[in-house]
């Protein structure tokens, strides 16, 4: 049996932070936007007639072999791979073969995606025809044991929906609001969009455990600074679902200029050059994608000044990603 399996990975607009269990029950909830994009995650599982377990990361070019379930470790570079398979459990040997396109440390939620991709082939694999929305879940329990740390939802919600969306987190659990639907905004919406890698790598976990600390022992204006992403993440909601993108980048300034002030090392001195470049050629507004402190960054612009933009952030050392929204989220498909 050959099964394959493909996720997006995503840009979060705002309140990124909101949904880390937790964070949002503190908040009395709070609601994160984001949207999926084409910089896929793909799996390639193939069944074995004896009981081998053959890993192989395209992207990482790393690679693991074992003779059975038993004996995979969870403390090499292929951990997240390993992990997953062993929640999983095929009753037969399989070879796994995994690809991400989203630069490593990207902040995209590169590891997530793969996460859900993994699941929805093993879950093909197995027969067992789990809801969608326990990929979430599983994932980010897996997640968190991967990178000892706090972990968050909406990766791992992008890469099974696809698309634009509100995510609201509360004591009821998550809920999905898709914002832009029509294919005429989609497309205007993306084209205004410039993602580019900064260069530097980033760790999510830290940020979001210092976040975090920060707000439980009532450090700073740590508090204050994440009601404002708060509110301002439920104002971009309410500014997407009405399509007014003037609105929506003065928005994704505030978001951006709020969470600087969330823990220290979300935005460097590279970071802020950037931000000065394309403003100064024609951007609104821009902020880094995930937890911060390097990795990529998306920039609203002006319209008719993409180009421009781009040209000024490649000038001061980032370099301009290609991309699309993701229209659907995870597929997979049996070849045999």
């Amino acid at each position: 049996m050959i099964v394959e399996a493909r996720t997006p990975t995503r840009i979060d607009l705002s309140g990124g932070t909101l949904d880390l269990h937790p964070l949002y029950l503190f908040l009395d909830g709070g609601v994160t936007n984001n949207a999926a994009i084409d910089l896929w995650s793909t799996v390639r599982i193939e069944t074995r007639e004896d009981t081998e377990i053959h890993l192989k990361s395209i992207d990482t070019a790393a690679e693991l072999a074992v003779g059975s379930l038993a004996e995979l470790p969870v403390d090499t570079e292929l951990s997240l791979l390993a992990r997953v398979v062993k929640l999983y459990a095929p009753q037969t040997g399989v070879n796994v073969t995994t690809n991400n396109l989203s630069p490593l440390g990207s902040g995209l939620g590169g590891s997530s995606s793969l996460i859900v991709a993994l699941s929805g082939a093993l879950d093909c694999i197995n027969g067992t025809n789990l809801q969608p929305a326990q990929f979430v879940d599983f994932g980010s329990n897996l997640g968190a044991q991967v990178i000892a740390m706090p972990t968050g939802k909406q990766d791992y919600l992008a890469a099974v929906y696809g698309g634009v969306n509100a995510f609201h987190f509360g004591a009821r659990g998550w809920s999905r609001e898709q914002l832009i639907a029509d294919e005429e905004r989609l497309g205007e919406f993306e084209g205004r969009i410039v993602l580019t890698f900064t260069g530097e790598s980033r760790f999510s976990g830290t940020n979001n455990w210092n976040m975090m600390k920060r707000f439980i022992d009532d450090v700073g204006n740590c508090r204050a600074s994440m009601a404002t992403i708060q509110r301002t993440a439920a104002e971009m909601r309410e500014a997407l679902l009405a399509y007014d993108l003037d609105r929506f980048a003065s928005l994704l300034d505030r978001e951006w200029q709020s969470r600087k002030q969330l823990a220290e090392g979300v935005t460097t001195p590279t970071i802020e050059r950037m931000v000065e470049a394309a403003k100064s050629a024609g951007g609104l507004a821009s902020k880094i994608c995930g937890a911060g402190g390097g990795g990529c960054m998306i920039t609203f612009v002006q319209k008719g000044k993409r180009e421009a933009v781009e040209a000024a952030l490649e000038s001061a050392g980032a370099t301009v990603l290609a991309f699309r929204i993701a229209r659907q989220g995870l597929t997979v498909e049996t070849l045999q």
